[in-house]
């Protein structure tokens, strides 16, 4: 169904339409903070972190899949590549079906770390609720995320 369709079949109510708007500015909000809690606390360059997030997620890549991805030169993933191998948060291993290329892919320390940024902005986020809204308000927020997740696998 289009969405001209689906328009003239339910009219929105302003609720609704007021309900989207605040969700998109607040989650960009939020994101943007939690990637900020992230940086900082781990000392790794967004660049980095959003690397070692990306290999977490996708498994091993090449460099330049990498550099495609972030939307940056090859040589600045070069870079990025380097300091987080330094940090023995990631490995480089050659290709097993092209032994010309190589795989750069999350090392266990890169998970542990991973997990660790997770928990600590997971734990930040628990708190600025508790210490911002009452309990009734953060039952509401339980109760809107139920909500989110059903519209999100719709």
């Amino acid at each position: 169904m289009s969405i001209d369709e689906e328009s003239a079949r339910d009219p929105l109510t302003e609720t609704a339409v007021q309900a989207a708007g605040d969700i998109w500015v607040v989650q960009g909000r939020l994101r943007r903070r939690l990637m900020a809690l992230e940086t900082a606390a781990t000392e790794l360059s967004p660049a980095q972190a959003s690397v070692l997030r990306r290999l977490a997620n996708g498994g091993p890549a090449s460099a330049s899949d990498l550099a495609a991805a972030e939307g940056v030169r090859p040589q600045s993933m070069a870079k990025t590549v380097i300091a987080l191998e330094k940090a023995g948060l990631v490995a480089r291993s050659h290709d097993p079906d092209d032994g010309r290329r190589r795989l750069v892919s999350i090392t266990g320390r890169g998970h542990e770390r991973r997990t660790g940024d997770r928990l600590a902005r997971q734990a930040w986020l628990a708190r600025a609720l508790q210490e911002h809204g009452t309990q009734e308000e953060v039952r509401a927020v339980v109760t809107a995320m139920a909500l989110l997740d059903r519209v999100a696998g719709a």
